[in-house]
């Protein structure tokens, strides 16, 4: 069973970001209580006044399913909707293979060891 991840952005007002994301924070807090939640972070993006960055990690697709069938996500969807939302795009990512960025000798790469480094 792969993990998955999820990244997107949300894209409000410039004046009302701040507001969304503080008045969302215990939506947020409750998606961790859920099971297979590893990584669930909404989070100002600094270049982009009016962006949210979504980050999120679960355990499996079952334990993303669930959070998408439940009351912490339903009541987020309704949480952003009174701010008139701009823009929104999230995506889902299967994981099969995950590395450190740094290998041992302490040099990052972008290459996974299962790859031709040959470029």
């Amino acid at each position: 069973m792969a993990r998955v991840v999820v990244a997107g952005i949300v894209e409000l007002p410039s004046d009302v970001r701040d507001e969304a994301l503080i008045k969302g924070k215990e939506l947020i807090e409750g998606a961790y209580t859920e099971k297979g939640c590893i990584h669930y972070l909404w989070t100002a993006d600094l270049n982009h006044i009016g962006r949210i960055v979504i980050y999120e990690e679960w355990e499996s697709e079952a334990d993303l399913e669930a959070h998408l069938r439940g009351k912490w996500y339903i009541n987020m969807h309704s949480h952003l909707s009174q701010y008139n939302l701009i823009h929104a795009e999230t995506n889902k990512f299967r994981v099969d293979l995950k590395e450190p960025v740094y290998g041992e000798d302490g040099v990052a790469t972008g290459f996974f060891s299962d790859e031709n480094k040959n470029i």
